[in-house]
């Protein structure tokens, strides 16, 4: 059966709510025009655009694997939008902005994960150690977990600091085929007893065919400019693609390195 890739919907800003002032990034709580709200990640935000490219491809692999991720949706900020905005930190940041941004529905009333209080079982805490090993997610600790409770399901938010290879695209090709040292630190590799089980059913799921449809996803606009070492949009899409294919292919490599540092 062939795969039908995902298609994701875009929405206008019409409300700028409020900022949520973690780290450097400073993504806002937004209204749009469909009248919902949602959690935006400024391309002009400190990582740039390329924050925004590995909450997408993340949050979507994530959700290919069968994670509950907040629905992302691509959104358009316009040039006069920040204009009335008083805070002049924030105004820079959305005129910075102005364009294409990436932005998750928003879960009202949802609360932050906590390890000594919220169980997992030890199939769903290696199936998130083992795509957080993939993607290289640094930002799934005890610290911060990233993970959202929200009507009693388990919500993974916040993938913009994965994928790091892509700040210094200079020996990428080789780290698709190292272990990913930072796991030490995840929040749930202590329960992570069933890597090699979960090793063999989500590398399965992830065929070239379906990674290829993912970064199709990346708008060619987030894939040009000045920092890119490639040619065109397209030679740096494939590479997204062949980084990720690669490492499923060597998925044994991140695996061994949970498991050893477990």
């Amino acid at each position: 059966m062939k795969y039908t890739p995902p298609e994701l919907r875009t929405v206008d800003v019409t409300r700028y709510v409020t900022p949520l002032r973690e780290g450097g990034s400073l993504p806002a709580i937004v209204e749009a025009n469909d009248e919902f709200l949602y959690v935006l990640k400024f391309r002009g935000a400190g990582q740039g655009v390329k924050a925004l490219i590995a909450e997408l491809i993340s949050g979507e692999v994530a959700r290919l694997l069968g994670f509950r991720v907040p629905e992302i949706v691509f959104v358009n900020l316009d040039e006069a939008f920040g204009r009335t905005e008083p805070d002049e930190e924030i105004q820079d940041l959305l005129r910075a902005s102005e364009g294409l941004n990436l932005a998750l529905h928003y879960l009202s009333g949802a609360i932050t994960f906590d390890a000594l209080v919220n169980e997992l079982d030890a199939t769903l805490a290696s199936q998130i150690v083992w795509l957080d090993g993939l993607i290289m997610n640094v930002d799934r600790t005890c610290r911060n977990t990233n993970m959202l409770m929200w009507k009693k399901e388990l919500w993974l938010i916040d993938h913009g600091a994965s994928l790091y290879f892509h700040h210094n695209w200079s020996n990428w090709e080789d780290q698709a085929k190292r272990p990913f040292a930072q796991i030490k630190d995840h929040v749930l590799l202590p329960k992570a007893k069933e890597l090699e089980t979960v090793n063999d059913e989500f590398s399965a799921i992830l065929t070239p065919e379906r990674i290829q449809a993912l970064v199709s996803l990346i708008p060619d606009a987030w894939l040009t400019g000045v920092e890119s070492p490639f040619a065109s949009a397209e030679e740096h899409r494939q590479a997204y693609a062949t980084f990720l294919n690669n490492r499923i292919a060597n998925s044994e490599i991140f695996v061994k390195g949970a498991q050893d540092a477990r």
